[in-house]
């Protein structure tokens, strides 16, 4: 079982990070989101959102092992992040707004998952760069304009998101232990790092 205390600081980081990030994403549905309705898919990102701020709260209180309710709990969120894709295209409610709030909504749960990785000594600090790897890259493009440019859709990234998010789920099994969890955390951090490897140089020649 996960050893934390629910203290008030940390829930209470979590839930005005909620409120403020529902409150800039509802403000700017209107301009990326063409259709009248937030939409159930929208709502299921939402909700997936909202329990990678929980898991936040998690990873900022004291941290003894990963047990298996948080486990399951994370499992939950992985398999709800194939819904609300599939439902935004079977209602017909795809959007640009949509596509954006579900990839920040990973980024942020693979920034939290890294983060409680660490702190349960499942992978050194350097776990942290699975998580962070987004952010540097945005943060470079405010310095590099090559890479603002926009990406075109690609298979290989949407198949190194699912394992890179898969493999700090499974680090989260009880039985999934150093060594073993150390070595699967970078070897999914080198995935990622070939993934934003291939994006960067492409963006890099094409400018």
């Amino acid at each position: 079982m996960l050893l934390t205390d629910a203290s008030t600081g940390p829930a209470l980081v979590a839930a005005i990070v909620y409120a403020s990030a529902a409150f800039i994403i509802l403000r700017r549905v209107r301009a990326f989101h063409p259709h009248p309705t937030f939409g159930t898919a929208n709502a299921v990102t939402l909700a997936r959102f909202a329990v990678a701020c929980a898991f936040a709260a998690v990873a900022a209180g004291p941290i003894d092992h990963a047990g298996w309710a948080l486990f399951g709990a994370s499992m939950a969120v992985l398999a709800a992040d194939g819904i609300d894709g599939w439902l935004a295209r079977r209602l017909g409610m795809e959007s640009r707004f949509g596509a954006r709030f579900d990839m920040e909504t990973d980024a942020f749960f693979v920034l939290v998952l890294s983060i409680i990785a660490w702190r349960a000594d499942k992978a050194g600090a350097w776990v942290l760069l699975s998580g962070g790897a987004r952010y540097l890259y945005v943060a470079a493009g405010a310095v590099v304009p090559a890479l603002r440019k926009p990406l075109e859709v690609s298979f290989r990234r949407k198949l190194v998101a699912v394992i890179q998010i898969g493999t700090l789920v499974a680090l989260l099994a009880p039985i999934v232990q150093p060594p073993v969890s150390a070595v699967l955390a970078l070897l999914a951090l080198a995935c990622l790092i070939y993934s934003f490897g291939v994006d960067i140089v492409r963006q890099v020649r094409s400018a």
